[in-house]
């Protein structure tokens, strides 16, 4: 219980996921002001302001080019919803991994391994097929063996400080090359119909079960990232580690929770697609994790760890998919998503390099 107090009053320090600049420099002279536009640019207000801005824009010109009846419909709507959640059902975790000075490239194989476990599990009750609790017991392998994945990430990175880079990318190689050893690199199919039907393919007052599920999930992790001590903790974390130890904090058991956080994200995300579509998709997540910290990062989270927040990342999740729908309608090539998507990330990293100089330089 005593190590509760300098925990409360290390973080008492820490103000929008920063440390909080001292009255002055330890020389007793004040820090510099610098100009208005740079302490503007420096803020994580207007980096949010800006994403949204841009996402306005993108939406109103594509409503105002597109004929009439085809963007701004009900229907297409939901399709851009549909696909924004996949990419931010598994941001969410992602941004509380980046906040935390976290990287994971393995979400696309676990997502693979988790789908084919449950399918394989749900499709072999043989000819009299799958009873509601096997295929309830199914999906709950898959986010189990999502979390065991995570688990596994956080464990390497942490006791062996391998980078995550580096330690994520060859989790990866493993988690996709078991899973085509499991399936003989065979796509696993015969999910119950009636999983799609009552749930893939179906909605909530008309909005998809799979953009409900998403919303659930993200309304709960912004809240506990932007209320609570855990959240706050995230952001002493990524801002500077070794400064959350001394305050008490244990950096290596949250690391490892929030890697465990992002392969629970990866199952509920490969179960939602199996419900969309009824087959475990073996080499069908190549470039998820890619896009999903394109979409993170595009929100103002910083790679760098200690900065962030859900908002950016929802934006960053529907930017894409608004991207591709406007150009299918529009008749352009959808490979232009990719350069517009491209474009935009290298501002917004470049954004967030000159505020990280701006805070390093005073």
């Amino acid at each position: 219980m005593s190590a509760a107090k300098p925990d409360t009053a290390r973080m008492s320090t820490l103000e929008n996921g920063r440390p909080m600049q001292p009255a002055g420099t330890p020389g007793g002279k004040p820090p510099a002001e610098g100009s208005i536009v740079e302490r503007v640019l420096a803020s994580r207000k207007l980096a949010n302001l800006t994403i949204l801005g841009l996402f306005v824009v993108i939406f109103v010109v594509f409503s105002l080019a597109s004929p009439s009846g085809t963007f701004l419909t009900t229907s297409n709507v939901q399709s851009i919803a549909l696909a924004a959640s996949g990419i931010l059902l598994l941001g969410a975790g992602v941004t509380y991994l980046l906040i935390a000075g976290g990287l994971d490239l393995s979400v696309g194989a676990i997502i693979v391994f988790a789908s084919v476990a449950a399918a394989t599990y749900m499709t072999g009750a043989g000819e009299g097929g799958a009873s509601g609790g096997r295929v309830a017991l199914g999906l709950l392998i898959g986010v189990l063996l999502g979390t065991v994945w995570g688990l596994f990430n956080g464990l390497v990175v942490v006791k062996t400080r391998i980078p995550p880079f580096i330690a994520t990318l060859a989790s990866s190689t493993v988690i996709l090359g078991l899973a085509q050893v499991w399936t003989g690199g065979l796509n696993v199919s015969g999910v119950p119909n009636g999983l799609q039907s009552s749930f893939g393919l179906g909605s909530l007052f008309g909005v998809p079960w799979p953009v409900v599920v998403t919303v659930v999930v993200v309304a709960v992790l912004w809240v506990v990232l932007a209320g609570t001590r855990l959240g706050l903790r995230l952001y002493a974390i990524g801002a500077n580690p070794e400064s959350a130890r001394r305050a008490g904090i244990d950096v290596g058991r949250y690391t490892i929770g929030v890697y465990a956080l992002v392969g629970l994200l990866a199952g509920i995300a490969g179960d939602l697609d199996l419900t969309r579509f009824t087959t475990a998709t073996v080499n069908g997540y190549a470039s998820t994790a890619l896009n999903v910290i394109t979409a993170v990062v595009i929100g103002g989270t910083s790679l760098w760890g200690g900065r962030g927040g859900m908002l950016g990342t929802v934006v960053g999740s529907l930017i894409p998919a608004t991207l591709t729908s406007g150009f299918v309608i529009l008749g352009l090539q959808p490979f232009w998503q990719n350069v517009a998507v491209g474009l935009v990330l290298l501002l917004a990293v470049s954004i967030d390099q000159y505020r990280r100089t701006k805070l390093t330089t005073g």
